[in-house]
């Protein structure tokens, strides 16, 4: 279950609520839905007991204990509790992890149709940088159902801050990367730090963790068994830093690789709505950083035998894979399978 299903989610609960006359209130357009903050708990948090406590005349806890009911009988959560002043904090069970793997392996993962017949005037000027973001735009913005046009006239509407120097000496990739990487309103580094075969370029994490999410497929076919789409809730605390490629880690209980990949469809609709490239690659780093932490729990060790979970966490991992150089992809730069 993505953050924008689960937004609809909270908004049917709310209806239902109305409906049966436990709150009095106009239903939002729109229900925010977040990782927790500090002192949360769950995969999920929303802030619209909050929201609605003002206009429904009631405390928020309230509010939030009416629409507990309605949430925690979703097909998907497992539980819902309520923290703080009124935040509802969702979990989810083991089908939404299913749901969501099943859901990227259908492709086109984030395409939506909230810019369905909109035709995108991009006014650039001659400027390298100006170029390589709209190049990227004309692709994300497909991918929510939009087309672009693109022009060199006045009055220009796309400015990004140009570079400092010309990008080409990086080579085509990491030139891509270190002009659509930064916010467009942010002075883009051209330096040779975009090259380095280290974690700490992101661009290296990115293709990274997608030849590890392939190798981790040829591996396990090498040892009889296949993806199996599961619940992967059953693993271990996480340990280090996502920078730290050598680590054997697992993410914490609030799946972290999870929460990213159901972010994504987020930042794709977020960069063709704010013509911001720079969220997909934020949001590739956070999947490659989240992957490479959970990578060492997907194959068998020693004498163990392939199980179902190690079938869904290998899932789970060519999910995250597709995702990477699907967004790759979108951003222009390619995919190595072996780095």
């Amino acid at each position: 279950m993505t953050p924008v299903e689960l937004s609809r989610t909270v908004l049917c609960a709310v209806r239902r609520a109305v409906d049966q006359g436990e709150l009095s209130v106009a239903v939002p357009a729109r229900a925010v839905v977040t990782a927790p903050g500090p002192g949360g708990r769950g995969d999920y948090a929303t802030n619209i007991a909050l929201q609605l406590a003002r206009p429904a005349g009631r405390p928020p806890r309230q509010v939030a204990e009416i629409l507990r009911p309605h949430l925690s009988r979703t097909e998907g959560v497992a539980d819902v509790e309520i923290t703080g002043p009124g935040f509802l904090n969702i979990h989810l069970d083991g089908t939404a992890a299913t749901a969501l793997v099943r859901s990227v392996q259908q492709g086109a993962y984030g395409h939506s149709d909230a810019l369905q017949g909109e035709v995108v005037e991009l006014r650039i000027p001659y400027d390298v940088r100006a170029e390589v973001v709209a190049d990227a735009l004309v692709r994300i913005i497909a991918t929510q159902g939009g087309r672009v046009e693109v022009e060199h006239t006045e009055p220009v509407n796309l400015r990004p801050v140009p570079a400092p120097e010309d990008p080409a000496p990086l080579g085509l990739d990491a030139a891509r990367w270190a002009l659509l990487h930064p916010a467009t309103h942010d002075r883009p580094r051209i330096t040779a730090d975009h090259l380095v075969q280290r974690a700490s370029n992101p661009l290296f994490r990115v293709r990274y963790a997608h030849a590890r999410a392939r190798a981790l497929h040829r591996n396990a076919a090498a040892l009889g068994f296949t993806s199996i789409p599961g619940d992967v809730r059953d693993l271990p605390p996480a340990q280090g830093s996502p920078r730290d490629l050598s680590c054997a880690s697992a993410p914490p209980s609030h799946h972290p690789l999870l929460t990213a990949l159901a972010e994504y469809p987020r930042a794709l609709t977020q960069a063709a709505a704010h013509r911001a490239p720079d969220r997909v690659a934020r949001q590739l780093v956070s999947v490659a950083d989240a992957l490479l932490l959970f990578q060492h729990t997907v194959l068998p060790r020693g004498d163990e035998k392939p199980s179902a979970a190690h079938r869904a966490r290998l899932a789970l991992a060519e999910a995250a894979g597709t995702v990477l150089v699907g967004g790759l992809s979108l951003l222009g730069i390619d995919a190595p399978e072996h780095l």
